[in-house]
């Protein structure tokens, strides 16, 4: 149904309501400006003159958001209309714009609208004002209103924590409005939750209620920025604010925080009366107070942001610093210290230990401590800074140098008996009826020797290979040590005539616990490089002896021995000592390699020592078997188990690499141990 507004009332006729051409004639008549606004605050009627005074005609400005109330004082505007929503009237002093932009000091009185009983809307009469002591001590006061409104800010805006804003708020909210109390409620999902209060018990702080069912839900709903509503004492009971004696008006306004409403201000009223200046610095701090939460909510983040970039760095296994313009470490994470040894408050304003590579560029350097590192350095964009990353890639960097010496020690030791083979094929091949019986036989075996040579060679690299892949077999069962280590000195004493080759095996050593066929493997390399690293000579011992459940088995010899710091590392593929002495002998350093693997495959270990004379002490320890009579642990027990006599030990020169007596045995799938 179509409405038209005359005055504060409107006369039927009819069907239709229509305004009283008398009332019309006295509203188009009228010297002061008369206006109304429809409920969503858009405008209903505009007289002639109003056109007179703000230079807007009526087609203008009907139907849309008037356009004369300047920027600033909307939130006063919208605080009159929401005050004289109950009923009653105010008269107010304030300013408008004209069209033209000129400035308008007026007084207003504003009451609201009623049709059929109800508010539908308002109305505002303009009065010029002229020289009004009453409107220069209202714009007076309001000016030292502003005035506190920015110190209130100013100090909202110093602090950075959230607690201490929300309590500065409420506060604030209670001194400028003159309201007896008031709060800050959170919007937390679909509840509400009092975070800050003044004026009020403290153990309401952090009460709860329902979002939807409360005045925050209907303001949300509403559209408005302000809201207020009042009642007889005792009309609040339901809602925690009874804890205020009295309280008779409630008015609240809402604060957002990246465009989503955050919370609310509730300011509380028991003796006081509330008017529309009170509702407008309500809307105003309502704000600021968004304001200042944004700029908290954005400090909080920046902080937890951070927080956890700083937890990536100093969690990252890579070295990482940020340099300043000049070059000079800002920030050093503890795997930088790690890895240089240099700590931050060492490194902190210091130029880096090591080379910058340009932006970008990969830099590889070797430290002081004998680390190798990769350095990479970016710029950061808009920001005169530089993050440096660095890792450690020694590990690397030996196994690219051990890859390096390993296939050129591979090649040498496979071109050597390639050539006697080639040498003498060629020979038989091109003078074969030149040549005598023996001198054929001779050729013949020198080419088979050279031959085997190859395929324990070969075989060597094989086995390398599966056990770096955990594929070698085993295995395990009781079997006879004393007899193998017996059996492997007397194979290998032929061998050279340099060397004195004894075995110190009591009688009564127990059985062992493991493979007989991988022990022989061990036992064979072990006495091999016994011979190989003692070039003048001398006594190689094997030595056996119980140790509680272990068995240990030693070869000691004369030779140049291993330096300490590579008693470790001859254990390495494709390692041998860093000496040139021993680099001088050849092999491709797979040999102690596979022996440790084969151990282990026991449940041995093995190691490399000084002798008391001088030379190298290998020790291999093996388990005992269990007693006669007694059953095998779970973790002893078989698929396949093998006893009886140890095979005898490898029968080829020393300066070859020993091979099993059944290869086959040990580079099947890996069984159970």
């Amino acid at each position: 149904m179509h409405h038209e507004v005359v005055g504060l009332r409107f006369a039927k006729t009819g069907s239709r309501e229509r305004p009283d051409a008398t009332a019309r004639a006295v509203i188009d008549s009228a010297a002061d400006a008369i206006m109304a606004f429809a409920a969503d605050r858009t405008v209903k009627l505009w007289n002639p003159a109003a056109e007179r005074l703000f230079g807007w005609t009526a087609d203008e400005v009907i139907g849309r958001h008037p356009q004369m109330i300047p920027e600033e004082l909307r939130a006063e505007h919208n605080a009159v209309l929401e005050r004289v929503s109950g009923g009653g009237q105010i008269s107010f002093a304030t300013r408008r714009i004209r069209k033209d932009g000129g400035v308008l000091d007026l007084r207003i009185d504003a009451s609201a609208l009623v049709s059929g009983g109800t508010a539908a809307g308002w109305v505002n009469i303009c009065h010029q004002t002229g020289e009004d002591e009453a409107v220069r001590h209202y714009m007076a006061e309001r000016a030292r209103v502003v005035r506190r409104l920015g110190d209130v800010v100013a100090d909202m805006n110093a602090h950075l924590d959230l607690e201490t804003v929300l309590d500065r708020i409420a506060a604030s909210l209670r001194e400028l409005t003159r309201a007896d109390a008031g709060g800050f409620v959170l919007i937390d999902g679909d509840r509400l939750r009092l975070v800050s209060m003044d004026g009020l018990p403290a153990m309401l702080r952090g009460r709860t209620a329902d979002l939807a069912t409360s005045m925050v839900g209907e303001l949300m709903r509403s559209g408005k920025t302000v809201m207020m509503t009042t009642g007889d004492s005792g009309g609040f009971d339901d809602l925690i604010w009874s804890a205020l004696p009295g309280l008779h008006t409630i008015a609240l306004s809402l604060s957002h925080v990246a465009g989503r409403p955050y919370g609310a201000l509730y300011a509380l009223y028991s003796r006081r009366k509330v008017g529309h200046v009170e509702l407008e610095l309500l809307e105003l701090l309502a704000g600021h107070a968004s304001v200042a939460l944004s700029n908290v909510t954005a400090f909080e983040e920046v902080v937890r942001q951070r927080a956890h970039e700083r937890a990536v760095i100093d969690a990252s296994a890579d070295g990482i610093a940020v340099l300043d313009g000049a070059g000079l470490v800002r920030q050093w994470n503890p795997a930088a210290h790690r890895l240089t040894g240099v700590s931050a408050e060492e490194a902190a304003a210091q130029p880096l230990p090591f080379p910058l590579p340009e932006p970008g560029a990969k830099l590889t350097h070797r430290l002081q401590n004998g680390s190798w590192i990769d350095v990479l350095c970016t710029g950061l964009s808009g920001r005169d800074e530089k993050v440096v990353d660095f890792r450690d890639v020694t590990a690397a960097k030996e196994l690219e140098e051990a890859k390096d010496l390993f296939l050129a020690t591979t090649s040498h030791e496979l071109r050597t008996p390639i050539t006697v083979v080639q040498g003498f094929a060629s020979t038989l091949a091109s003078r074969w009826d030149k040549l005598a019986d023996a001198d054929r036989r001779s050729a013949v075996q020198t080419i088979a020797e050279r031959a085997g040579s190859l395929g324990r060679l070969v075989e060597q690299l094989l086995l390398g290979s599966r056990a770096g892949a955990d594929q070698l077999a085993v295995r395990n069962g009781p079997f006879d040590l004393a007899g193998l280590l017996r059996a492997a000195a007397v194979a290998f004493r032929p061998l050279s005539d340099r060397h004195t080759l004894s075995a110190d095996i009591p009688d009564d050593l127990p059985a062992a616990y493991g493979d007989p066929m991988a022990t022989d493997s061990i036992v064979g390399q072990l006495l091999e490089n016994a011979f190989k690293y003692s070039p003048e000579g001398g006594k190689v011992t094997v030595r056996a002896r119980q140790d509680g459940d272990r068995i240990e088995v030693s070869v000691e010899d004369e030779g140049i021995g291993i330096p300490a710091a590579d008693r470790e590392r001859v254990f390495e593929r494709f390692v041998q000592g860093e000496t040139g002495d021993r680099r001088r002998f050849g092999g491709i350093g797979l040999g102690l390699y596979i022996v440790r693997q084969l151990a282990r495959a026991q449940d041995g270990e093995v190691a490399a020592g000084a002798a008391a004379g001088g030379g190298t002490r290998m020790r291999v320890q093996l388990r005992c078997a269990e007693p006669a009579g007694q059953p095998p642990r779970p973790d002893q027990v078989e698929a396949s188990q093998v006893s009886g006599p140890a095979a005898p030990g490898p029968t080829g020169p020393p300066d070859q690499a020993a091979a099993p007596a059944d290869p086959a045995r040990l580079t099947g799938p890996q069984s159970s141990a």
